[in-house]
């Protein structure tokens, strides 16, 4: 049937993501840079929502995870700018014969207020994917104090995407 065979072109994948907070560090998210008094603790820049999109695609197409392709062990990945990991694992992805079709992420934080900065991370997240911002959904959502995240410990991203097989 030609319906089933299409399919199987489409695959799913899901990531998810922690990092604690603290001082002197920027918060970014999503490749934005968020007002904060704290950013988070990481080999790279810590975005924690770029990793877990980054983790969802990689699977999705059947990769190993992101630490695997840039391990927190190697020099070459201090401070490394988590958009440029993330493009560099599009390029793999590609080269499996995958495209992009859709995201959807949730960041998990009781601090900063987020909803001011949805829409900037929306449209970061598009041009990163190089997909429309039609094609990406962002939320942020708490955990009524409940919790690693509820304790202001730290912040979580989960990340799903969907990916077509050429």
């Amino acid at each position: 049937m030609e319906f089933e065979s299409e399919l199987f072109r489409l695959r799913i994948g899901h990531g998810y993501d922690v990092h604690r907070f603290c001082e002197g560090r920027p918060l970014i998210l999503g490749g934005v840079s968020i007002p904060s008094d704290r950013g988070l603790l990481g080999h790279s820049d810590a975005d924690v929502l770029l990793h877990a999109l980054t983790d969802s695609l990689l699977g999705a197409a059947g990769l190993r995870d992101i630490g695997f392709y840039f391990p927190d062990s190697s020099d070459k990945y201090e401070n490394a700018d988590s958009g440029e990991l993330l493009v560099t694992s599009l390029k793999m992805i590609n080269e499996q014969g995958f495209d992009v079709i859709s995201a959807d992420v949730t960041i998990i934080a009781e601090t900063p207020k987020l909803s001011p900065h949805i829409g900037k991370i929306r449209t970061s997240l598009s041009s990163l994917l190089s997909v429309g911002e039609d094609r990406v959904n962002v939320k942020a959502t708490t955990e009524e104090g409940l919790g690693f995240t509820g304790a202001r410990l730290g912040i979580a991203a989960h990340a799903v995407s969907l990916l077509y097989k050429r």
